[in-house]
């Protein structure tokens, strides 16, 4: 297998993470440096720090030069950081060293990295949002569609009382709503610029540091934090906690879909499914099994994140590097999950018939909790309970419908009581709120 399944020429439509891998490219990261590079300049020649000339100059070569990422490679593995290299790249392509040698003026390299990474970080975001909307959307119309379409719930994989296929599809997509009403806090707090120096006291940054830092905050539409946060990585770990709720999401749809198609249940036909090497039978819930990858996948680089946050003291390169390997990795986790997440509910059916199947097959035994307060209408509650339970067993035993037997013992029962369309509670409700929830985020 590759290194990484999310480039593979061969495992990438399994994978599939669309334009969020871009943004993790080689040269997405220098494009972005330039541009942070630029903006720094730019506020530094609105305070006189260094001349107007050089300023525009260094925003015109940001948007012009070319550097190509392989020369940066040798310096890099020395020095443990892009930085070093890829100034002295950016002052060569230059070819103006009166305005080159002004070029990156008392920052240091985790500041050009950190708020170049936060603007990779802020398109990752907005294309996420685009996909949990996208499966939202979806997700809704089935919930509408499907607001009366029973089916049998379970808990610990046993039948338990009869709900809807629409609030099913409502219960998948409470989450992602619940992540995209999170997005304006955490791009207000966490998409945040980093200009702090060497050491984090900004003492090479000119005569008014804390307004210059937010001079380049606003030029690149960055929060301004107000202080030094090289060591304090809790914007990287809020904006990781929210990919990964994505994608544990994700990861709870796909862990029902695969339940849902499973020999024996039935019940939810795919859009699309995946072929057995050996068996032609067999229609195999690939997409499905995807998220349930990309979820854990996901859950255990945010647990090496959350290690990596561990800063000792003013700057650690250990912890530094740590993110490097993880959170590329978990965006793109997250992103695939999103995708794959989107064409499914955009392509699944309930089937209707195996789902009343399922009903009718348990002997009405799902409406055994709903006996149980019909007869707690006539006696004390732990006694109902109990007659219920009698009444269960002996429908189990003597394999006879439950209704039948509860009927004769209780001729009074009410008549739609074994009804599941009847007995789904708030179910259609919940399902019709979901849905109506979705079209006012879109309005």
């Amino acid at each position: 297998m590759p290194a990484t399944p999310f480039d593979s020429a061969h495992l990438h439509r399994l994978f599939p993470t669309g334009d969020t891998a871009r943004l993790f490219s080689d040269s997405a990261e220098i494009r972005a440096m330039m541009l942070v590079e630029a903006a720094l300049a730019q506020a530094q020649a609105a305070q006189g720090v260094i001349p107007e000339t050089a300023a525009a100059a260094i925003q015109r070569a940001s948007l012009e030069c070319q550097i190509d990422p392989a020369q940066l490679a040798e310096a890099t593995g020395q020095n443990g950081v892009t930085t070093p290299a890829f100034v002295a790249a950016f002052r060569q392509a230059m070819s103006a060293p009166e305005h080159a040698q002004y070029l990156h003026w008392g920052a240091t390299s985790q500041d050009i990295q950190d708020t170049g990474l936060m603007l990779r970080l802020r398109q990752a975001l907005a294309q996420q949002e685009d996909r949990l909307r996208a499966t939202l959307t979806a997700l809704a119309r089935l919930a509408s569609d499907h607001a009366e379409t029973p089916m049998a719930a379970r808990t610990y994989g046993q039948h338990a009382t009869p709900t809807s296929f629409g609030a099913q599809a409502a219960a998948w997509g409470w989450p992602l709503i619940e992540a995209l009403e999170a997005l304006p806090t955490l791009r207000a707090q966490a998409l945040r610029v980093s200009l702090s120096g060497a050491a984090g006291t900004a003492s090479a940054l000119g005569p008014d540091p804390a307004a210059l830092r937010a001079e380049m905050a606003e030029k690149l539409g960055l929060a301004d934090p107000g202080h030094s946060w090289h060591s304090d990585r809790t914007p990287i770990l809020t904006i990781a906690d929210w990919f990964t709720r994505t994608a544990l999401a994700f990861g709870k749809l796909g862990e029902d879909l695969v339940l849902a198609t499973q020999s024996g249940i039935a019940e939810v036909r795919l859009g699309g499914s995946g072929a057995s090497s050996t068996m032609p039978q067999k229609q195999n819930p690939v997409a499905p099994s995807a998220l349930v990858a990309l979820a854990r996948h996901a859950q255990g680089l945010n647990a090496t994140l959350q290690g990596a946050a561990l800063h000792r003291q003013q700057r650690d390169g250990a912890a530094w590097f740590t993110e490097w390997l993880c959170l590329p990795q978990l965006v793109l986790s997250a992103a695939a999950a999103a995708t794959q997440a989107q064409s499914l509910a955009e392509s699944l059916t309930p089937d209707a018939e195996a789902m009343k199947a399922t009903l009718d097959g348990t002997g009405g035994l799902l409406m055994a909790e709903a006996l149980s307060f019909a007869l707690a209408r006539t006696m004390p509650r732990p006694e109902a309970q109990a007659a219920s339970k009698v009444l269960c067993t002996q429908a189990r035993d003597s394999g006879q419908p439950l209704e039948q037997i509860a009927r004769a013992a209780h001729p009074d029962l009410s008549a739609d009581l074994f009804d599941p369309v009847h007995q789904m509670g708030t179910a259609p409700d919940e399902a019709r709120a979901f849905a109506a929830r979705v079209t006012s985020l879109a309005s």
